[in-house]
């Protein structure tokens, strides 16, 4: 099962570098068009806004994979065990609550987003908000996936704290500045 799972975010990851890379042209592509030669590609500012909307999408549920998202873990920390399963369980619960909440949003809108076509391209909307069925359900599978552990034993005491801090991360003994390096990104 982990690898199917593994090839489904590799996917996510694919689309939201395409994504972005699509959004850079377009985006680009327009300003030398319109300072340059005083024309310009008609779909680039919808196309760009629709992918910006669904790389976010895609990079909320990458993020949740890698437990990316933020969080505080000023309390959490210093409880002990019980308390820090209930709190889990409680973060869990309420997140897979927003996401069924979500699911359903989506459900109630989809006939008119399907009915709804862009000004521009002319698709209907529900290429764009339908996105919205997947980041619920692949979200809600996560907690799910998390509370079946909380509930059976099978969690660790490293993943009841949620929150990775920033000295977690895996550069083995590097300072920020050489893990910064690294990355290719300048301090």
């Amino acid at each position: 099962m982990k690898k199917p799972v593994d090839l489904f975010f590799k996917l996510l990851e694919l689309l939201v570098v395409v994504s972005l890379v699509a959004m850079v042209i377009m985006v680009f592509g327009n300003v030398v068009l319109r300072y340059a030669f005083n024309s310009g590609i008609l779909v680039s500012e919808e196309m760009s806004r629709y992918c910006f909307i669904w790389l976010t999408y895609i990079g909320a549920m990458i993020a949740m994979r890698e437990r990316g998202h933020l969080g505080v873990d000023t309390l959490v920390k210093h409880l002990p065990r019980l308390g820090k399963k209930v709190c889990l369980f409680i973060s869990e619960a309420l997140m897979l609550l927003c996401n069924v909440l979500f699911f359903v949003g989506t459900w109630k809108m989809h006939e008119l987003q399907v009915t709804n076509v862009s000004p521009v391209v002319g698709i209907s909307m529900i290429w764009i908000y339908g996105i919205g069925y997947v980041v619920a359900a692949v979200m809600a599978l996560f907690n799910l996936h998390v509370l079946w552990r909380l509930v059976s034993g099978r969690i660790t005491e490293d993943e009841l704290v949620q929150v990775v801090e920033s000295e977690d991360m895996p550069h083995g003994d590097l300072t920020d500045t050489e893990a910064l390096l690294k990355d290719g990104v300048r301090p």
